[in-house]
């Protein structure tokens, strides 16, 4: 053991006590031995006062030796009380060095013994020569029963024996690394544990080796949650590696955005650069926005679906959360099923002209033979040389009104059946109803059956495609009057009403009714035997694309009210001008 210093470093109530204890008994030696010392001389100086009152004649020799006698034992007295005085201060300093070392051991052992980390010293030979109640805590053994064990250590795991060995020489030759040594050991009632050893040499005072102190602490706990973050961490990474989104992190730099996290998608399109995250902000750069949006990248070739969020980083940095679904296909897809949906409008549109043809057979033969009959008038008149020019001007001008007639019935089939764009427009609720309604008539008429239109005054514009809101409002009128067949009311009502900002169109028929309403618009769903049952699927797709509604509800008196509604274009108001006012007048 290193010799005890002088102070101590650490001033505490304990070392005071200890050294204040024994401050009245390092000076009790010294001052024992110098009241010995007076008595002696004392007793001398009595025995000399009586041997010269006793002696009668004293010869000058004799008194001589006196005096000489006399100054030897003062000399000696002297220095035995300055060795007395030597002797009493190192006394008192030996005194208070061990009442330090006394505190100073009461002080760390009191600190060793309240750690949790087990300390234990092994001499040159491997024997256990000291451990501390911490590692006895730790492995369940009493001092006694570890004190001057050699190899196998009861706490060494059966059946482990050679790789504790290993270990063993491996401390004993100075080659443990500095960063410890992870071991597993077995406590006395058999459950085991991990630790961790560290391993430092242990020098006496001549700063020779006599032995390895080690200290080892119980990492089972830590290393147990250490492992499960571990494997969260992993199954969290695996998570994000197998998204099929692009998953990135960036933080905003004065350099530019600096990629913090990038997933496996991520790469694949993009790279290991913050090139692809800029390119998905889509202009977003400084907005802190939660929205989704949808962007074409250029660099991949392909459509995303971007979500964006603003969080904070494991440093406390805010940085930029981006998931990007790929998107390409469902475009892809939505695109195929707009031009089908198109094709499955104009084949509708064709299957109404398709029943529709023999009644527009009828329709257009009324025009054309009344154009025949004029025609035939006029030629009579002429050959018969009594033809009036009045008369022959009447009758072809009555056969072209018939001739125009017609056109506009053909003219009207050909926009109905031709395939085009949509193209929203403003437009007269008037020219809508018109034409639907005259398409609708002549099935009605052979089936006996009115129409009959309640519309304000004056007539609302809409924001619509004619066409499309015409195959809508005549399949509607169709419906009605098929389902009105067999029933004793004879009419078939269009009302039109203005609900700002909207404009509501209802058909009401007096009908069957509705059988099962919840299906009424599921695709292929049809009460006709000959229906398709994509008729009021399609009618929907059209409204709600024009950013209406389509409904249908019970009629009260029987039957069944079919309503749409479409926005409703603001009336511009105009101030005439003062040309127009003069012509007005």
């Amino acid at each position: 053991m290193a010799s005890p210093s002088k102070k101590t470093l650490i001033q505490t109530s304990f070392y005071e006590q200890a050294k204040s204890s024994r401050r009245g008994f390092y000076w009790l030696a010294p001052v024992i031995v110098l009241i010995l010392f007076l008595c002696v001389m004392g007793m001398f100086a009595w025995l000399q006062q009586i041997h010269n009152d006793s002696v009668m004649f004293v010869t000058i020799d004799q008194e001589t030796r006196q005096q000489r006698l006399l100054m030897v034992v003062a000399a000696l007295s002297c220095v035995i009380v300055v060795s007395l005085l030597f002797l009493w201060r190192y006394t008192r300093i030996r005194s208070r060095a061990e009442a330090a070392l006394i505190a100073e051991t009461g002080f760390r052992r009191a600190m060793e013994n309240s750690m949790s980390t087990g300390m234990r010293v092994l001499d040159m030979q491997g024997r256990i020569a000291y451990v501390n109640p911490a590692f006895c805590r730790m492995i369940g053994w009493n001092e006694a029963d570890l004190i001057g064990r050699t190899t196998p250590f009861p706490y060494w795991v059966p059946g482990r024996h050679s790789q504790h060995q290993e270990t063993l020489n491996l401390l004993m030759s100075g080659r443990a690394p500095s960063s410890g040594l992870e071991i597993e050991a077995q406590r006395r009632d058999g459950s085991r544990f991990t630790a961790r050893m560290y391993v430092s040499p242990l020098r006496d005072p001549q700063g020779e080796q006599i032995g390895w102190m080690t200290s080892m602490t119980d990492i089972t706990e830590p290393k147990r949650i250490r492992e499960a973050l571990t494997a969260a961490h992993e199954r969290f990474m695996t998570v994000l590696e197998g998204l099929d989104d692009a998953i990135s992190v960036v933080a905003d730099t004065p350099e530019g955005l600096e990629l913090l996290f990038a997933n496996r998608t991520y790469r694949r399109f993009f790279g290991a650069q913050a090139g692809g995250h800029g390119e998905l902000l889509g202009g977003r750069l400084g907005r802190f926005t939660d929205e989704t949006v949808e962007i074409h990248s250029e660099t991949a070739q392909r459509w995303f679906e971007v979500h964006h969020r603003i969080l904070a980083w494991t440093d406390g940095r805010r940085v930029r959360l981006q998931v990007a679904r790929d998107i390409t296909e469902r475009r892809n897809h939505e695109e195929a099923s707009r031009i089908q949906q198109e094709k499955i409008q104009l084949t509708s549109r064709l299957t109404t002209m398709g029943e529709m043809a023999s009644s527009l057979a009828h329709e257009l033969n009324q025009p054309l033979t009344a154009i025949t009959n004029y025609s035939m008038g006029a030629v009579a008149m002429l050959r018969s040389g009594r033809a009036k020019p009045e008369d022959v001007l009447e009758a072809m001008e009555k056969a072209a009104k018939q001739a125009q007639r017609a056109g506009k019935i053909i003219s009207r089939i050909r926009e109905f059946v031709k395939r085009s764009e949509p193209q929203r427009q403003t437009v007269s609720v008037t020219g809508i109803l018109d034409n639907a309604v005259a398409f609708a008539d002549i099935d009605a008429r052979k089936r006996r059956i009115s129409i009959e239109c309640s519309t304000p005054d004056p007539m609302p514009d809409v924001m619509a495609d004619p066409i499309l809101i015409e195959q809508v409002l005549l399949n509607l009128l169709k419906n009605g009057v098929e389902a009105m067949e067999a029933s004793d009311y004879r009419t078939l009502h269009v009302i039109i009403t203005e609900q700002d900002p909207l404009v509501e169109f209802a058909v009401i028929d007096r009908g069957h009714g509705l059988k099962d309403p919840e299906r009424l618009f599921e695709p292929f769903y049809s009460t006709k035997s000959e229906g398709l049952g994509m008729g009021l699927n399609i009618c929907r797709t059209i409204i709600e694309s024009h950013h209406g509604r389509l409904w249908a509800d019970a009629n009260p008196d029987g039957g069944t009210i079919f309503r749409f509604t479409l926005p409703r274009v603001a009336p511009q108001v105009r101030i005439p001008s003062e040309d127009s006012q003069e012509l007005h007048a």
